[in-house]
């Protein structure tokens, strides 16, 4: 994945604020509802979404900024003491092939000189040391090659996987990149939850003489835009002018189908509530419902002329909403 600072458009100096902001005009500008004709709005949009949870979280972004996590929220191997592998592997890629060498003194590695050697190796490794070809007299530099038996490889791999919310109720197909490099199609089945797991049987990694370990898939749900997920209920807020408010009218509200026109009844308040039925996410026995909250917008800049009017108004029309605070 390429550099979620890169992919919001902001610098390493950015604040929160300022990687909200951009987060929130690249999901607006990119979301697949307003891109219906672009094949690639929905990996961009997944693309800005997974970019948002790196730095648009505190503690991501400084694992990410000290380089513990990479662009996909993957730790960082940062290597052990000494240069070990992980896994304990030595030799080439995938393989195990020990080659441990006793010390240079008369019989030390064989099993007269004082035996011991094999005894540790075996200990260590729980298998059988196997004698190989002699190194001098004596034995004397002798190889030792390790039957690996006895020790357990963890083949699987592990990633996670940012989905729209849109993608989480109705499924669809992603691309997921893997830490070796390697690129496959996933497909999401619809109604996948947060902390599920998708399983790819087969597709981990390999070691010779081994069966190839799976990948585990582990999804989170992107933020969304304009909703906010509660249960299995929707959250919106549905900004008004303040002519829509006094006068009352129809608007368009969006939902996670088609877009729906809500009635607002005339002398509607900012802060007040509208149920949609059934506009929420799936649930066991049906689905949840949008709860949607006017708030009502004032033109931008100054405007004399509804100054004026309101002032009429105050003058000819006083009230106290706040009269019950005392």
């Amino acid at each position: 994945m390429r550099d979620p600072y890169e992919i919001l458009g902001v610098p390493r100096s950015a604040n929160a604020a300022a990687i909200k902001s951009a987060y929130r005009k690249l999901a607006k500008k990119h979301h697949p509802d307003s891109n219906k004709n672009d094949p690639k709005a929905a990996e961009r949009f997944s693309e800005i979404n997974s970019a948002n949870e790196i730095i648009g979280d505190e503690d991501k972004r400084k694992q990410f900024d000290r380089g513990e996590i990479d662009g996909d929220g993957k730790p960082r191997f940062q290597g052990f003491p000494g240069g070990g592998d992980p896994r304990g592997r030595a030799g080439g890629p995938g393989g195990f092939e020990y080659s441990f060498r006793s010390g240079g003194g008369p019989g030390a590695g064989t099993a007269g000189g004082g035996g011991g050697f094999e005894d540790i190796l075996n200990s260590m490794f729980g298998g059988a040391a196997r004698g190989a070809r002699p190194g001098g007299p004596g034995g004397s530099g002798r190889p030792f090659e390790f039957d690996t038996g006895g020790i357990g490889l963890d083949l699987d791999l592990n990633v996670a996987m940012a989905v729209s919310l849109e993608e989480s109720v109705k499924g669809g197909e992603k691309r997921v990149r893997l830490p070796t490099g390697r690129e496959l199609n996933v497909k999401i089945p619809a109604g996948v939850s947060a902390g599920q797991q998708i399983r790819l049987k087969g597709q981990g990694e390999t070691a010779a003489n081994h069966p190839p370990g799976d990948l585990l898939i582990t999804v989170s749900i992107a933020p969304h835009p304009y909703f906010k997920v509660d249960g299995a209920d929707l959250r919106l807020d549905l900004p008004i002018t303040l002519y829509e408010a006094v006068l009352g009218g129809k608007v368009r509200v969006p939902t996670l189908g088609s877009a729906v026109e809500l009635s607002i009844p005339k002398n509607t308040s900012s802060g007040r509530t509208f149920r949609l039925k059934g506009k929420g996410l799936p649930k066991a026995g049906g689905t949840g419902d949008l709860f949607v909250t006017t708030k009502i917008i004032l033109p931008d800049g100054n405007d004399s002329e509804l100054e004026a009017l309101m002032q009429r108004w105050r003058d000819g029309h006083p009230y106290n909403p706040r009269a019950d605070f005392g």
